[in-house]
């Protein structure tokens, strides 16, 4: 997922980072092919070079040799609404086929099972950056037919309502699970299976989504971890553990 989705980036895109995944993939394409991305964190970092993988947006790690360090309002203001940004990475608890996405609440908002996070920037991000990149885990409960809460607009609200040409962006562009990547239908606004992860068959994709999957005209299978990008990610990760340890 991280290596795929890392993808995504190239070389000179200025990337607002979500936090969990999109931070790894971010950084991954930041220490691979795309060294001059320019990553933008919701604290309030522009530029951010950081020697280890943050664990979250107000890691201090971001602010050592970063560009600048704006307030949170600044960057929002001029990066965001300015039309500055072009990848948004963002995650999710549940998104539906039309990529609308729920970081609010399961169940119902008033008297919910769950309590999430909510939105953060993450409604901003996904209107207002040229390209959207959503990367999550996939399974029934994280794909329903229909998600309990809109934090994020996709491309075509659930029922009647706005469409994405009534509202500003592009929506999202792509999605990584750990089962397929996905894009999305110039017409339909629809999401669409685009490949395959190895030894996934379209059995087992179909068992984790709450609907028929649309699918593209033809379905490869996603290429694999390269060996640098397996190496930068497990020498991440023994950071990880020995911070935690420590």
């Amino acid at each position: 997922m991280i290596a795929r989705a890392a993808r995504e980036l190239s070389n000179g895109d200025i990337v607002f980072v979500g936090i969990g995944l999109p931070n790894m993939a971010a950084n991954l394409a930041r220490q691979l092919h795309a060294p001059e991305a320019k990553l933008i964190y919701e604290s309030g970092v522009d530029g951010a070079v950081p020697e280890t993988w943050p664990e979250s947006i107000g890691d201090p790690c971001l602010v050592v040799n970063s560009l600048a360090v704006h307030c949170m309002s600044d960057l929002f203001l001029f990066y965001l609404q300015g039309d500055r940004i072009d990848v948004g990475f963002l995650g999710a608890a549940q998104i539906d086929r039309y990529g609308n996405i729920n970081t609010t609440v399961i169940q119902d908002y008033w008297h919910p099972k769950v309590r999430l996070p909510g939105s953060g920037g993450a409604c901003e991000i996904a209107l207002l950056t040229k390209k959207v990149v959503v990367i999550m885990p996939q399974s029934a409960r994280h794909f329903p037919k229909k998600i309990d809460f809109v934090t994020s607009p996709g491309h075509k609200a659930p029922g009647k309502g706005w469409v994405r040409g009534s509202i500003y962006g592009k929506g999202p562009m792509t999605v990584v699970t750990n089962k397929a990547v996905f894009g999305f239908d110039k017409d339909s606004g629809e999401m669409e299976v685009l490949s395959l992860h190895p030894g996934v068959p379209l059995s087992e994709l179909r068992q984790n989504m709450g609907w028929e999957p649309r699918l593209s005209t033809q379905l490869p299978t996603t290429p694999p971890p390269s060996e640098s990008e397996l190496g930068i990610i497990r020498q991440q990760m023994k950071l990880e553990e020995k911070r935690k340890v420590g």
